[in-house]
């Protein structure tokens, strides 16, 4: 695999003045009327910035070597007559029908063997060296054409990488991943070790024998699910770094992104391996109808984003203005909420509000998918919204280039964790792998306090909290680390489901929780799964602990820890539930239960309390606060989900509403200030 060991970036030079504000345009798919009327709307409603020509290769190679520019330099031209910048796509995310006719073998084969038709979105594998040439070849083409015209701010890696190719099973795939596994264990011997393919007598003579997990009778191996993951992971990488290279050869000076998806968990690539090799972070996020808390998914998402690179602001590439159409039903956004959701990504660190699409297309699979001038066009709720965000982002744009202020909090997750929980059979096959994720940091989210969303290798040392929540797989290095947080003074909580197996996915012997068993002082002998629909109680003497739990449960013996609170009821009564331990100057807790939403709420309150965390903004149910930091000003961002107003008792200038508010604001119903604060000289900004 040809990554490097050692990740290049840009220094990080924002490619516009201020917050860039604008979404994917797709001008092909309009006649060159629409597209002056795109301009006028465009400029009505504030846009700074398109992402052009995700879509554009079999417009603009409309053969094999046959190309027409025409209609793309025409668009090109026009934005930046009127001032706008451009993210400039290569295509590669949807390949031309041509090529898929002339090469049916660059599309992928699924695990059952099926080998795909044409016409699906990025259908190609990047195992395939005949794809390669010719990606290579339309991005070399589009590169030296477009690289220094004066439009073009920075460059865009295809489109959301892995979200419809993440693995392919085809020979050219499994003569890639042979070659990667060679690279990864070195010998034969050393493979069969790691893998444990003693079980059911699967030992491998060579490399040469390997497949990939395809399609059989029954489980396959758990490390090799694991391994094909992480080679999926890094095929991907490797084709996004060939177009990356190649555009700098004629691009030098630009920052190059691809987008992420870090909402869809571990289901796509590994973001937080990708990470370095980016120029600037860049997502793509969606919030779910079905969702009944969606800002606190959405400040989930934000906060991970954040956690890959706390040192710089990213990008919100694309989120929806309204409803989506890819949901089981698909929910339209109320009014104000356009505004909102977008300004809350803006609070948690991102220095962009770009949408899924400019104009909503006609046709196509994606035809009901909202955008930013929706079918109904100008006389609409969408679009006035639209024009009312581009407004208020105008007004609030100095807040580009600061910081969110340092979190006190972190909460690990790791997408590798997330495919070995998802590899082989498993105790529970329902549980998501980040739920616990999700459900501590809600308890954080819903008392104000923020927390960085973080890979476990992160240094910790700047951190008061470590919740480690169902991290299934770390190493042992990882584990060092959290075990040294504790001992510095951090307090740390691990869940069940954690540090179970290590990075080959071979369960750690001698008792759960496996890799964290020595720091916590507690030996788990064996998991006892909560059936559905039943749930047991905790109690816990002098501490007021009567808490509800479900899922979950674990035999766990309390050999050199404090229980803090036993089983009640449930096969378990009268065993430890959750533990306390002191390591050096910090406290190590051990949760062995999925406690409710209420439970976990109490918990993190006493973890808090024990840290000496607070709420740097004290908040009232529904309302989000939280600040950036400049160096002469920070700003707070107080976001209103409830549908009564709230009034906070602190001062500063509605960069929105223009009026100083000395000792208090209010914050109507669904609404949004951002104030402007005077920072204390000397005032630590991480």
């Amino acid at each position: 695999m040809s990554i490097p060991a050692v990740p290049t970036r840009r220094p990080f030079v924002w490619p516009i003045r201020g917050l860039a504000y604008g979404g994917d345009y797709n001008p092909e798919q309009w006649a060159p009327e629409v597209w002056r009327d795109d301009i006028r709307l465009m400029r009505e409603a504030g846009v700074t910035m398109i992402t052009l020509g995700v879509f554009s290769w079999g417009s603009i190679e409309t053969a094999d070597g046959s190309y027409d520019f025409s209609a793309l330099d025409e668009v090109v031209g026009l934005l930046y007559e009127a001032g706008i910048a451009i993210d400039l796509a290569t295509p590669t995310a949807s390949p031309p029908i041509w090529l898929q006719q002339k090469h049916p073998e660059i599309v992928p084969t699924s695990r059952e063997g099926v080998h795909y038709s044409q016409g699906g979105r990025l259908g190609w594998c990047p195992s395939s060296p005949v794809w390669r040439e010719y990606a290579m070849r339309i991005v070399d083409v589009i590169a030296e054409r477009y690289a220094q015209h004066p439009a073009v701010r920075m460059w865009h890696v295809s489109n959301e990488l892995g979200g419809g190719n993440r693995h392919c099973y085809c020979d050219a795939s499994a003569a890639h991943f042979r070659r990667w596994l060679t690279e990864r264990h070195g010998t034969i011997d050393r493979l069969n070790q790691a893998w444990g393919t003693a079980f059911w007598g699967h030992r491998y003579g060579s490399f040469a024998e390997i497949l990939p997990p395809r399609d059989s009778e029954s489980a396959p191996n758990p490390a090799l699910v694991l391994d094909f993951d992480r080679f999926s992971s890094d095929a991907l990488l490797e084709h996004f770094l060939a177009e990356r290279d190649l555009i700098r050869l004629h691009s030098p000076e630009h920052m190059i992104t691809t987008n992420f998806m870090v909402a869809q968990g571990p289901d796509v690539v590994d973001y937080a391996r990708w990470a370095p090799h980016m120029d600037v972070l860049a997502n793509d996020h969606y919030s779910l109808a079905a969702d009944p808390q969606r800002e606190q998914e959405l400040a989930f998402s934000a906060d991970r984003m954040r956690g890959l690179d706390t040192g710089r602001p990213w990008m919100l590439m694309e989120h929806s203005t309204s409803a989506v159409n890819w949901q089981s039903v698909n929910r339209s956004k109320d009014p104000g909420e356009l505004v909102r959701n977008s300004l809350a990504h803006v609070a948690r660190g991102s220095d962009s509000v770009m949408f899924f699409q400019w104009r909503a297309s006609t046709a196509g699979a994606e035809q009901f998918h909202s955008a930013m001038v929706p079918h109904a066009g100008e006389r609409s709720k969408v679009f006035r919204e639209v024009c009312e965000l581009g407004g208020i982002l105008a007004a609030i744009g100095e807040v580009a280039g600061s910081l969110v202020e340092a979190a006190r909090v972190a909460i690990l997750v790791d997408d590798e964790a997330g495919w070995a929980w998802r590899s082989g059979e498993k105790p529970h096959h329902d549980l998501p792998p980040s739920h616990a994720a999700r459900e501590y940091h809600r308890a954080l989210f819903n008392r104000g306090i923020l927390s960085d969303v973080v890979p476990p290798w992160t240094d910790l040392s700047r951190y008061d909290i470590v919740i480690v929540p169902a991290l299934f797989l770390v190493s042992d290095a990882d584990a060092r680390s959290v075990a040294a947080a504790a001992a510095r003074g951090a307090v740390v909580l691990v869940t069940y489901l954690s540090g179970i197996v290590d990075e080959t996915n071979r369960v750690r012997a001698g008792g759960y929780p496996g890799a964290f068993r020595d720091m916590l002082g507690v030996f788990g002998e064996e998991f006892f799964t909560v059936q559905d629909g039943e749930t047991v109680t905790l109690r816990g003497d002098g501490e007021g602990i009567s808490w509800r739990a479900n899922t979950w449960s674990e035999k766990v013996h309390a050999d050199e820890s404090e229980t803090v609170a036993w089983y009640e009821t449930g096969q378990l009564a009268g065993s430890s539930a959750i533990t306390r331990r002191e390591v050096g100057d910090g406290q190590a807790w051990y949760v062995s239960t999925r406690l409710d939403q209420d439970g976990i709420d109490e918990l993190v309150g006493r973890l808090l309390n024990a840290a000496g965390v607070h709420a740097s903004v004290p908040v009232a149910p529904g309302l989000e606060a939280v600040r950036r930091v400049a160096d002469t000003h920070s700003y707070l961002f107080l976001l209103n989900h409830s549908a009564a107003s709230i009034t906070v008792e602190l001062g500063g200038f509605d960069l929105l509403g223009g009026e100083e508010h000395p000792h208090s604001v209010t914050i109507a119903a669904g609404a949004v200030r951002v104030l402007r604060e005077s920072r204390r000289s000397g005032e630590a900004l991480r």
